[in-house]
């Protein structure tokens, strides 16, 4: 496929950043052209939006889902729901190809048994960011977030267990997967602002699929 064309130098690397967390350089190469055309299906159906938080500020990232639960934000709060806010109808089924991948990097990672019924997909244009913050909306935290970049590079804040921590960059290319549970599960993490470095099939974007066991 020509998505191998743009393959990292880096591809097949495991690079551990914490405990029970890692970096799959380049683990989705193979699945990008389903992952893209999949995307193209499930925006019809449930359309990216830009959400406020529930301080009323307007988030610089579009968002969209799938799977039996969705992620939303308004200003009374962060939730799951099982259908959209949009159309009050269920969010688009998890396409098998999702599930796929998700479910075998968290393997490649040390967790074997996970099953994600959330998949949230962020699409970052040149300036979005996303501030440092915990995964902490699911019902269970012994799952693992599976975290998939695909497009534009983008540089990820891995922080610590409090806000003041320091975090660490790690550059994240096309393709790159990032696990993290057990004990890194409530790590603060972010997007610093990206910088407009057009990928050359996707040009200035990014997109990041973050799949979660949410119910």
């Amino acid at each position: 496929m020509m998505y191998d064309l743009f393959a990292n130098e880096t591809t097949g690397e495991h690079e551990q950043i914490g405990p029970a967390a890692w970096v799959l350089r380049g683990y989705a190469l193979a699945y990008a052209p389903e992952l893209l055309n999949a995307i193209q299906i499930l925006e019809q159906i449930s359309p990216f939006r830009h959400m406020t938080t529930p301080g009323g500020f307007t988030m610089s990232v579009a968002l969209t889902n799938c799977g039996r639960f969705g992620w939303s934000s308004d200003e009374s709060g962060y939730r799951y729901s099982q259908t959209d806010p949009l159309s009050g109808k269920a969010w688009p089924v998890m396409p098998d190809i999702f599930m796929k991948l998700a479910s075998e990097a968290a393997a490649v990672a040390g967790f074997p048994r996970f099953q994600p019924d959330a998949c949230l997909v962020n699409r970052y244009l040149p300036g979005s960011r996303l501030s440092l913050h915990q995964d902490k909306d699911e019902r269970d935290f012994s799952a693992p977030i599976v975290s998939v970049s695909l497009g534009m590079p983008a540089v990820f804040l891995f922080g610590g267990l409090k806000r003041t921590d320091k975090a660490r960059r790690i550059p994240l290319l096309h393709g790159d997967v990032v696990v993290w549970g057990g004990p890194d599960r409530l790590r603060y993490h972010g997007i610093l602002p990206l910088k407009d470095k057009p990928h050359p099939l996707l040009g200035s974007v990014r997109l990041n699929f973050t799949f979660r066991e949410a119910g």
